[in-house]
């Protein structure tokens, strides 16, 4: 006779084999069509929102493993909130205007970048950040984020591009925009300014120079010396030089005069004077080869305020200034000045009123009129310079240091710092630094430690620069008059061209003339005069991502202003978070967020950095071309975020391994209720049998966890309790003993429905459960779960099932306890095993000691050795029991021998009944029973 096993022939179309590559794209094509997100969102609260505001990624290329990391968390936290009962838009964005797409037309335009019209370029770049949009789009649904992709926002957008200029002027318009003669960063490879978010740091290797300044006789005069005596200064920048106005000393410091006894330096001579840092004499002494030396004189630096000293080359002055930037970490204690080459020595400068001398221009090469090196490169002329400084004796020692140093983010160049025109965001102005600091603190920064990041950049962050020499842009649509300066900009003039803007877009304000907006009669209110010019500067890029609280939150009605979390990579503290909060206070007076999140950078299994040339970088698409985006929604939740997050095979594999269980369980319980029709079959809680009802008590734990998790953004927290309670509370315990219950009885008798009715409210809650992180899964699992009353066509429609208070401590302590005594028979049995006294555990008659337990804690209603998947399990006194199998702690014994029954052919267990019906000689009582 057959007996079908129903357990391991389940009747069910849930596939044994994930295919993730093959089932997610059908599953996101059937999302799309059936308008899941609106589905989801129709059935929430609008007033009850909870507002995620995408930081938009540029459109140039496709999808790094950064991208997915950020784009998934973003999808985690929205669906979470979502299941909370929150109103949860969300608004994809894109960041399209910048250098990076201007670079590469211009790399396809070859000869013609700068022949063509700017108007025309801007459309080459318009179409080219359009095709990354779409490519991006399709790359970031793959990954199972669920938004309103076809209306996202974009930051080339007419409407955006007039937004963006609309709160420009509105920093016009309270004062806090001005154009200035300012150092800034400056790129001579791309040709512009660079806002310090686009500033990298990375190694670069300069000369290293000391240099004398010989004094004026004002400053010998002061210090009461009629000898020949310098100043010493150290600089790795020696191209600045030809821009030297001033020598900084710290207040603070004392200085010594010292006399040159015996040298081996071929530029110092016996008796020479020179004036260091007292507490660097010594450190010095070596550097310069000097052999024997006196300290003449110790001085404070006051002493030398507004006298001179010599240019080392040039017949100008070089003016002694106090200043508290001046240290001890490097150099002399004196400082080499030059105001048009850094911000300090500009702030300084201006102080004591030095020209902001800028000798080099956009190109990196010293202006025609430079005396000496006109029309030299400056990286060039760095190597002449110390020629010169050599021959007319003032170098007293050159070298070569390896140092942190600012490059181009884009081309990846050194930058350097120089006085150009440009325009800025004044962070005195309307107190835009003091209000944006008291802002941060209402912030809430996850992790903590954000909140001092960012606090600290606008604590001593520069003026915003803001203009960029660029074409593919936002123009900083203003008027200039030629002869006066005036910057024209009235209440009618910004309407004129907003209105323009709406329509037709920024490339309006490169396609028409003056006159268009202003008309042919059009004066300066300053002068009078008609030498009207229009600004033909752009706005920096972080400007248009910055203002995207306005043009986007504001805006949009399904939005609100502000929004509740930004969540970007740590790198945004200098970049969107930054520009976003110092835009938002400079024109609203609050911050745009009530959260900010921050996650921590890709890097491979060993902890470094991707790149190319190291060949360890992995992309989104040979994750999920190999195992689906589900593995790589699971890598994101296993993971710490807030650290760099580690990605490499074995990673992925180990993860895979994790999702296989997790999957197999969702099987096995699916598995089991091809059969069970919750409407009818369900037993009420109360009437479940033991296990059953301790399994539901023991999950009503395990989400007050997770929720909590979720309420606290730690998704690796999930993954953990939710694998191991799949692990080690389903697939160990639970499911391994019920597994004969919902085989042996009868379809309908009480003992499987019992275990069914558990099996049906786990698998129904986990899903929704689980259905924001390991989403392609939970709606798998939802299309094929028995319908019930109240079911909705998506899993992500429902809300959190509630957290359940079950008071049943006796069970619980009773439960624990045999799921402790299960794992020693468990070991004792495999011993067993190993010593071939049994085969299956239920050829095992056990029995087992324990010393002092309450015997009620092996009284239950499953049948003790069910519990135990044996045949036969007895109980003896502590000391009687020998030649057994002792625990570590040695508080239980374990006797495993072989049960003397014969076995059923059903259900193998080994039982006194068998043959005690002649219908059904082989089968046990129980079995008999149940056919």
């Amino acid at each position: 006779m057959e007996y079908k096993d129903t357990l391991n022939l389940p009747k069910t179309d849930f596939p044994m084999k994930a295919n993730l590559t093959k089932n997610e794209p059908i599953r996101l094509k059937k999302w799309e069509e059936e308008k899941i997100y609106e589905k989801i969102l129709a059935k929430r609260n609008p007033e009850n929102k909870y507002i995620l505001h995408d930081g938009p990624p540029y459109a140039n290329g496709h999808l790094h493993m950064g991208h997915a990391l950020n784009k998934i968390l973003k999808d985690f936290i929205l669906k979470t909130k979502s299941l909370k009962g929150y109103y949860t838009p969300y608004i994809p964005g894109w960041d399209c205007h910048g250098l990076p797409i201007e670079h590469q037309v211009d790399k396809e335009l070859g000869k013609k970048k700068n022949e063509i019209p700017k108007h025309e370029k801007r459309k080459l770049c318009r179409k080219y950040a359009s095709k990354f949009i779409d490519i991006q789009r399709e790359e970031f649904k793959r990954l199972g984020v669920l938004g309103d992709w076809e209306n996202p926002y974009i930051t080339m957008d007419f409407k955006y591009e007039a937004n963006t200029l609309k709160e420009l002027y509105k920093f016009f318009d309270n004062g806090g925009a001005y154009k200035g003669l300012k150092p800034v960063y400056w790129c001579i490879s791309c040709v512009t300014a660079l806002a310090e978010a686009e500033v990298e740091y990375h190694d670069h290797t300069s000369p290293s120079i000391y240099v004398k300044f010989p004094l004026n006789d004002d400053a010998k005069k002061a210090l009461n010396i009629e000898e020949e005596i310098s100043a010493v200064i150290w600089t790795t920048t020696p191209w600045t030089l030809p821009a030297n106005l001033g020598i900084a000393m710290n207040p603070e410091l004392e200085y010594a005069v010292v006399r040159v006894l015996k040298s081996d330096n071929k530029n110092l001579k016996e008796n020479e004077l020179l004036i260091l840092a007292k507490e660097l004499v010594e450190k010095l002494k070596d550097i310069f080869k000097i052999e024997e030396l006196k300290i003449e004189k110790v001085f404070n630096a006051n002493t030398l305020e507004r006298t001179n000293a010599k240019h080392p080359f040039y017949n100008r002055n070089s003016l002694f200034i106090l200043g508290d930037h001046v240290t001890l970490e490097q150099g002399t204690g004196l400082v080499h000045t030059a105001p048009g080459h850094g911000q300090e020595d500009y702030e300084i400068g201006l102080t004591y009123g030095l020209e902001i001398l800028n000798p080099v221009d956009d190109y990196g090469n010293f202006k025609k009129d430079t005396e000496l090196f006109g029309g030299m490169n400056i990286f060039k002329a760095n190597e002449e310079i110390i020629k010169l400084l050599d021959s007319n004796g003032t170098l007293l020692e050159t070298s070569k240091i390896k140092h942190s140093y600012p490059h181009c983010w884009r081309c990846k160049k050194p930058v350097v710092f120089r006085a150009t025109p440009q325009w800025f965001i004044s962070m005195e102005k309307n107190d835009l630094r003091k209000k944006a600091l008291n802002e941060i603190d209402k912030v809430q920064w996850i992790p903590s430690w954000g909140r001092n990041r960012i606090y600290s950049m606008i604590e001593n962050r520069p003026d915003w620069c803001i203009s960029r020499q660029r074409s593919w842009g936002v123009p900083i649509a203003v008027f200039l008059c030629g002869e006066c300066g005036e910057v024209i900009i009235n209440k009618d003039i910004q309407e004129k061209v907003l209105s323009e803007f709406y329509k037709y877009g920024a490339d309006i304000w490169f396609e028409k003339d003056v006159e268009y907006f202003l008309g042919k009669d059009f004066e300066c209110p300053h002068c009078k005069s008609k030498n009207i010019r229009k600004e033909t500067d752009i706005l920096d890029v972080w400007f248009d991502s910055g203002v995207s609280h306005a043009a986007v939150c504001e805006e949009r009605e399904e939005l609100r202003w502000p929004a509740d979390m930004y969540l970007e990579g740590s790198d945004q503290h200098r970049g969107w978070f930054h520009s976003s909060l110092l835009e938002s206070v400079g024109t609203r007076g609050k911050a745009p967020y009530n959260e900010v999140l921050t996650h921590g950078f890709v890097v491979d299994g060993k902890g470094l950095k991707m790149s190319k040339s190291m060949g360890n970088v992995i992309t989104p698409d040979e994750i999920i071309n190999k195992y689906g985006a589900e593995i790589l929604r699971l890598w994101v939740a296993a993971e710490d975020y807030t650290e760099d997050i580690r990605i490499s095979n074995d990673i992925i594999k180990h993860l895979v391994e994790s999702y296989r269980k997790i999957r197999n369980t969702q099987r096995y319980l699916l598995g089991n209720l091809y059969d069970f029709s919750p409407n009818k079959d369900i037993i009420k809680f109360e009437n479940l049998k033991e296990l059953d009802k301790y399994i539901l008590i023991r999950w009503q734990k395990v989400k007050e966890r997770i929720y909590k998790a979720y309420d606290n953004y730690q998704f690796h927290i999930f993954y953990h309790t939710f694998l191991n309670f799949c692990i080690n509370d389903l697939s160990s315990f639970y499911l391994d003993i019920i597994k004969d219950r919902v085989y042996a009885y009868k379809a309908d008798s009480f003992e499987r429905r019992s275990a069914q009715s558990a099996m049906f409210i786990l698998l129904r809650e986990m899903a929704i459960v689980m259905s924001p992180i390991l989403s392609f899964t939970a709606d798998e699992v939802w299309e094929f779960l028995p319908d019930f009353k109240g079911k909705e066509e998506s899993v992500f429609i429902h809300t959190f099932p509630p957290v359940k208070q079950i008071e049943d401590d006796e069970l619980i302590k009773k439960m624990e306890f045999l799921k402790e005594l299960k794992s020693v028979v468990n070991k004792a049995c495999e011993l067993a095993r190993r010593d071939k006294i049994i085969g299956h555990s239920l050829d095992a008659k056990v029995i087992v000691a324990i010393k002092d337990y309450d015997e009620k804690l092996l009284q239950v209603d499953e049948g003790i050795e069910k519990i135990f998947i044996v045949s036969e399990f007895y109980t003896e006194d502590f000391d009687k029991l020998t030649d057994c199998y002792v625990s570590e702690d040695g508080k239980i014994k374990v006797k495993v021998e072989a049960s003397s029954f014969e076995k059923c052919e059903r259900c193998w267990t080994h039982s006194a009944s068998i043959g005690k019906s002649s219908a059904h000689p082989t089968l046990c009582e129980r079995c008999v029973s149940q056919l």
